[in-house]
């Protein structure tokens, strides 16, 4: 199959791909449920010495630079409580971590999470970390610019491969909330 965007040697429905999924991510797209169905979700194999943004874009694709999403793990924090949550914004823009992200979580103090935080909650390895298959009751915020696209370039669970979903998805997923300005220049 050819990918939807990119330029990829290997891509198949993520169902297909199970094996190539972490397991929070494999069981997501097994369980799947949603307007976008589950074979519209794009697995594709990249390389992980090819991982650092510019030589990605280069290697499949300058567009790509415009149609990626980078999901990272903040944790909010009121009183003695801390609330894990995840944030999709645009490669382009960096997280509102200390505005919206604080505000929406209702916390006093927001940060990114600790690397072995993040990898230890979702499952997921540091790099590959993705909106879809995070535990269960955690928010996922999403900035209103990813929803806009027809398709993004996210991150697949793993360091290698990533998935390619209708941005309209990521607003069904569990625990989404989007948010305009989620994601700032």
């Amino acid at each position: 199959m050819r990918a939807p965007i990119g330029h990829f040697d290997q891509a198949a429905p993520a169902p297909d791909c199970l094996d190539a999924l972490t397991r929070p991510v494999a069981d997501a797209v097994r369980h799947w449920r949603g307007s976008v169905p589950a074979d519209q979700i794009v697995y594709v194999d990249t390389d992980p010495q090819w991982a650092d943004t510019a030589v990605f874009v280069e290697h499949y694709g300058q567009e790509l630079l415009e149609q990626s999403a980078n999901c990272v793990v903040v944790a909010g924090r009121r009183g003695g409580e801390t609330t894990l949550a995840a944030c999709v914004v645009l490669s382009t823009t960096r997280v509102d971590v200390n505005g919206t992200v604080r505000r929406q979580l209702g916390a006093r103090k927001a940060s990114f999470a600790a690397m072995d935080t993040a990898t230890g909650e979702t499952g997921m390895e540091y790099g590959g970390i993705t909106p879809i298959g995070l535990p269960d009751g955690w928010a996922v915020l999403v900035d209103s610019a990813v929803v806009d696209l027809p398709y993004v370039l996210v991150g697949s669970g793993r360091r290698r491969g990533k998935l390619l979903v209708p941005g309209k998805a990521f607003a069904e997923l569990p625990g989404a909330v989007v948010l305009e300005g989620l994601g700032i220049a």
